[in-house]
């Protein structure tokens, strides 16, 4: 990673003058809660400690959903910059994502961050970290940016037996905690553990009706004519395990793995999530088009839950660990019920 700006200023000098006052104005709320906060915070993030003197000022969010993380919290007066959106922002924060500069529609490079002079970036996964991309950690750490990486994504660097959506409450807590936001990040993750519970009241009651859990296959994208579905590693899992039901594809160790047809025909799901993709625009990615896949292929349109039309459909961006997550794990507490599978 280089580190001089476009302007030919170093990044560290450029850092510097931001920090100390080229920043956007911040609300009233926010900055009488910027100067509560101690004067020094350190965190830890997926291996790595992170320090600040004073809370970030020029905050940029690499993926959509570290974007929407930060705008529940009421931090985009704070931020710099956003890139790589998948699908529409939800109208609550549309008003405060039209004031923050798009550094890269899609994923940013590190000319890109450069050009943003950020004093803190936050990404949703590592793989936004590399050279040919934003800039490795250890490349941002050496120009004095702390690279904050969501504790979801590392969950073997994080205190054992925490689940996923713990983790993603943790990711608040410790944003809150850097921004001087910490009642906004409390009370954010203390709504989103009640939704949580909520949505596993009925999980002891949940049947297929042969006293087995209801199985599901969450089909993400279809790529190349090839399905991409839910890991045992990714989000879904979990969701799975609160309703109460089983990722058919949870002996394999990966978030989104590409699978064959035949392997979903085999798991013979008892019902099947699609993730709708359609803003984002590659071949394979809408309802649509996921739903005209499989009714094509000779062997899944005879499976029964395909026939029987248990499909549900919820927004792919929210299988991903989000602040929106919350709300396809409630579509996907109803569906079960609504299946007939709470007995």
């Amino acid at each position: 990673m280089r580190h001089r700006a476009r302007t030919g200023i170093p990044l560290t000098l450029a850092l510097a003058l931001a920090a100390t006052g080229c920043s956007a104005a911040t609300t009233t709320e926010d900055r009488a809660s910027a100067e509560r906060a101690s004067a020094a915070a350190t965190i830890g993030s997926c291996g790595r400690q992170l320090s600040f003197d004073r809370p970030p000022e020029r905050a940029v969010a690499l993926d959509q959903a570290s974007t929407e993380t930060l705008l529940e919290l009421g931090l985009q007066d704070r931020m710099a910059g956003t890139a790589n959106l998948k699908t529409k922002i939800p109208a609550r924060y549309r008003d405060a994502y039209a004031k923050i500069p798009v550094i890269a529609p899609k994923i940013a490079t590190g000319e890109q961050l450069r050009a943003a002079t950020p004093d803190f970036v936050v990404a949703g996964s590592t793989d936004l970290y590399t050279k040919d991309r934003a800039g490795t950690r250890e490349e941002l750490a050496a120009v004095q940016v702390p690279a904050f990486v969501s504790a979801v994504d590392c969950p073997q660097q994080n205190e054992p037996g925490k689940t996923p959506f713990e983790l993603l409450f943790s990711d608040y807590e410790q944003l809150g905690k850097v921004f001087g936001s910490e009642q906004r990040a409390a009370a954010l993750a203390r709504e989103q553990r009640a939704v949580v519970a909520e949505a596993g009241a009925h999980a002891g009651r949940v049947s297929a009706g042969d006293g087995r859990q209801p199985t599901v296959v969450y089909l993400y994208s279809v790529f190349n004519g090839m399905p991409y579905v839910a890991g045992r590693t990714g989000l879904p899992s979990e969701m799975s395990r609160i309703v109460g039901a089983k990722n058919a594809f949870d002996d394999v160790a990966e978030d989104w793995p590409e699978v064959t047809w035949e392997e979903v025909a085999a798991r013979d799901p008892d019902f099947i999530v699609i993730g709708d993709l359609g803003e984002r625009g590659r071949p394979g990615d809408s309802a649509a088009e996921k739903r005209a896949a499989m009714a094509a292929d000779p062997v899944v349109s005879r499976l029964e839950a395909v026939r029987e039309n248990r499909i549900i459909e919820v927004p792919g961006i929210e299988l991903d660990p989000s602040v929106r997550s919350v709300h396809a794990l409630g579509l996907l507490a109803a569906a079960v019920k609504d299946l007939g599978y709470v007995r």
